[in-house]
């Protein structure tokens, strides 16, 4: 029986990335227990830049497969689904013991049916026009969208570590949108028009200037532009959909 040729180096470069951000996902649990928090939520953050990268070069490079679609997968619960929770918990939900990790596993659990639900239905038949949007906050946002109230403590440098409740409720909210049917924009398939496309370089680059110099407030704000951005993307959703009726 002849032995399978070896694959090209190109193959493997997606499923690199998505080991990397597991590895990185997973290493902000470590970070949390030496509690350098910024350097915990920052891989997380990492992680999910990470995320949007390997099924995009995994495309270009055509070697999009089903294996490394259950990797990403798997990367996801461990980046975004266990390890923002965890350092939540080791931040402030641990004064509450028994009940703050019930908030954690609730958090995780969420995650993993969001990610169930995206996996049985990634070959389903659907209009093309639906693509532009996400069903529930997606798995990356979901993770931002929980770490909200520390990135803000960082912006405003306040320790928030005696506020479980805040953190409960965060976990919480974000748990729920994520395994909701509330359709919200999918960044893979917004197209910008020719005349927008230097007004967005321009912005792209002051963006990342206040990115490197107030990074936290940045951060901070971006995510909140994207919690306002849900009730426009629910509008946008119903009004094509009574288009297309």
């Amino acid at each position: 029986m002849p032995t399978p040729a070896a694959p090209h180096l190109a193959r493997l470069i997606p499923n690199a990335i998505t080991v990397t951000a597991l590895c990185t996902g997973l290493s902000a649990i470590r970070f949390a227990l030496a509690e350098r928090w910024e350097w915990a939520v920052s891989l997380i953050l990492i992680a999910a830049v990470l995320d949007a990268m390997d099924g995009r070069i995994a495309r270009l490079l055509r070697v999009a497969s089903t294996f490394g679609a259950e990797l990403d997968s798997l990367s996801d619960f461990i980046s975004f689904g266990i390890a923002p929770a965890v350092v939540l918990y080791l931040y402030s939900l641990q004064t509450w013991e028994g009940t703050g990790w019930a908030f954690t596993l609730f958090f995780s659990t969420c995650m993993a049916l969001r990610l169930a639900r995206f996996n049985t239905n990634m070959d389903a038949s659907q209009p093309e026009w639906t693509k532009t949007f996400s069903v529930g906050v997606p798995a990356p946002a979901g993770a931002i969208l929980a770490l909200l109230p520390l990135m803000v403590g960082f912006a405003l440098e306040m320790n928030f570590r005696n506020s479980p409740l805040l953190f409960s409720c965060s976990l919480t909210l974000t748990g729920l949108l994520m395994i909701s049917r509330i359709p919200t924009y999918g960044l893979k398939k917004v197209r910008i028009p020719l005349s927008l496309i230097r007004p967005f370089l321009i912005t792209v680059a002051v963006v990342m200037a206040a990115l490197f110099s107030i990074p936290w407030w940045t951060l901070s704000i971006g995510t909140f532009l994207y919690i306002l951005s849900i009730p426009l993307s629910v509008g946008a959703y119903k009004k094509r959909k009574g288009e297309m009726a």
